[in-house]
């Protein structure tokens, strides 16, 4: 039960999370990651890919880790990482990782991200003493191969065994509120699905769902994803507007930024299209993986403008894709608005998402998984319309059938020993964890901190406009920095830190009333000059920005920071 498996997130040990699909994998680590934000800790939490990171506002494996296109490393690539400050600082952050979707973590990942912590903590125990939780279902989707392995998996990395992670296999379902899609299901984790269970299927083949909305349909392959978004597309008689890309760097390193992720060379849209962002951008209001509408263009820059799912109301703007060498420094770039067309997704794509209906086809299945992954998206057998269905497309890797047992035995034994504590040592080991990675245990602040967390998430729910966009309709009313922070009720330094993303979106913005006085600027001006003439790598950051610090030093501590950001603007 949710219970058991939050008491025992709570003692501080390593966990692995898994269930089937919506038992509630996802609703426990939110849970617990509320559990810990109320005590002062902030988690970290990774996945996969950026829509898997997208359902718990984390980020990807490869950017945290900075691994780049890398799923593997060696002692040189770890040293070059030891190097970058920025790294010494988010790893000494880090208390507690959740790695979500583990099933498409590859042991070559999961090994990786155990030899980066343990070099960055200095601590030679597995992931560097840090409290690991991993969570997901092995009979979902594994990692993407294009070399056949025999080790596949990431509970088959060295690094999984040497966590010692106690395991909690969630029984009790909520996302389906239907039996018969239930037990098509568990028969499929069964490894037997039987004739009253096909014949179900197909009485929804080619289903009129009687939807006044378009379905989403998923399919194994990208060519018929590709091919669908684009017929779809075509449909709308509205006026088509083309974006293409502009880059910087050699042909072959801009060929990798395209192989490497989702961006489009040219990307074609109309009013009311259907699409998906590719990138995260948590200030604008959208991850990897947010749905929505174009609802129109914009006139000045003719950049789209889109409606998404949840009701926010995005200006998008071009993003950067970049590439690195192994010193930092960007060697490629490329610059394209950050859509793509979802009508219909991949399988893949939809692993963690809840769909109320769905287009499904399986006449193409190539890997084990997919049809089970894709068939437990919906709430209910009512919401599926199947085009198709191959002889794979219900079987699931006959590796996780064998170890299935095995995990939920281990599941019993870690709540069984649970159980023989009582609930005032639970208590004593739980304060005694929480101390020990420098959390707050005293009642009254919890009680703060909780009543803060649910009025930023009520906040969070009302507010459709990002909160940059949110300060930008207040600048021409407000006469000074101190005044528009208190019309936002946000502090100067957010309001400073809205107005840098607003300039930098629009170099035409007229910043001046905000600006500090000439003399002020003059002196900030000449001090600049001063550091980037004596050409010191202190004085500046990993990514070449020039550091606050210098020019206030230079300034003999008399000119606030405040006003330097706002001049440097």
């Amino acid at each position: 039960m949710q219970t058991i498996a939050l008491n025992i997130l709570k003692t501080g040990n390593n966990v692995f999370i898994t269930g089937s699909a919506g038992t509630g994998k996802t609703y426990l680590l939110n849970k617990y990651t509320f559990y810990l934000k109320s005590r002062k800790i902030i988690p970290t939490i990774v996945a996969p890919t950026g829509i898997a990171a997208s359902h718990l506002q984390g980020q990807t494996i490869h950017s945290f880790f900075s691994l780049g296109i890398r799923d593997t490393i060696d002692d040189d690539y770890i040293d070059s990482l030891l190097e970058k400050k920025y790294l010494q600082t988010r790893f000494a952050k880090l208390k507690v990782l959740i790695v979500d979707e583990i099933s498409m973590v590859s042991p070559e990942m999961f090994t990786a991200m155990d030899r980066i912590l343990r070099a960055f903590k200095e601590n030679n125990i597995p992931f560097g003493g840090v409290q690991t939780i991993v969570s997901g279902d092995f009979f979902q989707l594994p990692p993407i191969s294009r070399i056949p392995k025999d080790k596949r998996f990431a509970w088959q990395s060295p690094s999984w065994k040497e966590l010692q992670l106690k395991t909690c296999y969630l029984q009790e379902k909520f996302r389906q509120d239907d039996n018969v899609l239930i037990s098509i299901l568990d028969e499929i984790r069964s490894g037997s699905v039987s004739s009253n269970s096909y014949e179900v299927l197909n009485t929804r083949h080619h289903k009129d769902l009687g939807l006044d909305f378009t379905p989403t349909k998923l399919y194994t392959h990208n060519v018929d994803v590709d091919r669908i978004n684009s017929d779809e597309l075509s449909k709308l008689t509205n006026p088509s507007h083309s974006f293409k890309y502009k880059s910087e760097g050699t042909a072959k390193n801009v060929e990798k930024i395209f192989k490497s992720s989702l961006v489009l060379e040219e990307m074609s849209l109309k009013k009311d299209a259907v699409v998906m962002f590719i990138k995260n951008n948590h200030e604008l209001g959208y991850v990897n993986g947010t749905t929505g509408v174009v609802v129109d263009f914009d006139k000045q820059t003719h950049l789209p403008v889109v409606k998404t799912s949840y009701g926010a109301l995005i200006r998008v703007t071009l993003e950067d894709w970049t590439i690195e060498n192994d010193s930092s420094n960007i060697v490629a770039k490329v610059s394209q608005i950050p859509l793509k067309l979802a009508w219909a997704i991949t399988i893949h794509k939809s692993q963690g998402m809840t769909l109320d209906s769905a287009e499904i086809d399986l006449s193409k299945t190539f890997e084990v998984g997919q049809g089970y992954v894709a068939l437990s998206r919906i709430k209910n057998i009512d919401g599926l319309r199947l085009m198709g269905l191959n002889d794979m497309a219900l079987t699931v890797d006959p590796l996780i059938l064998h170890i299935d047992d095995r995990i939920k035995a281990a599941s019993q034994k870690a709540s069984d020993e649970i159980s023989l504590l009582s609930s005032q040592n639970l208590e004593e080991i739980f304060e005694s964890y929480i101390l020990s990675i420098d959390g707050i245990t005293d009642s009254g602040e919890i009680k703060e901190q909780e009543a803060i967390l649910k009025s930023e998430k009520r906040t969070a729910i009302k507010s459709v406009t990002p909160t940059h966009i949110q300060t930008k309709e207040l600048i021409d009313s407000s006469s000074s920095i101190i005044e528009l922070a208190t019309n936002r009720g946000v502090s100067k330094g957010t309001i400073i830190n809205h107005l840098r993303i607003l300039k930098e979106q629009d170099s035409e913005l007229n910043l001046d009333k905000f600006m500090p006085d000439a003399n002020t600027c003059t002196l900030i001006n000449d001090a600049v000059k001063q550091i980037k003439e004596r050409d010191n790598k202190d004085d500046f950051s990993e990514d070449g920005k020039l550091r606050l610090k210098p020019i206030f030093e230079l300034l003999d501590s008399k000119i606030e920071y405040d006003d330097i950001r706002i001049a440097l603007l």
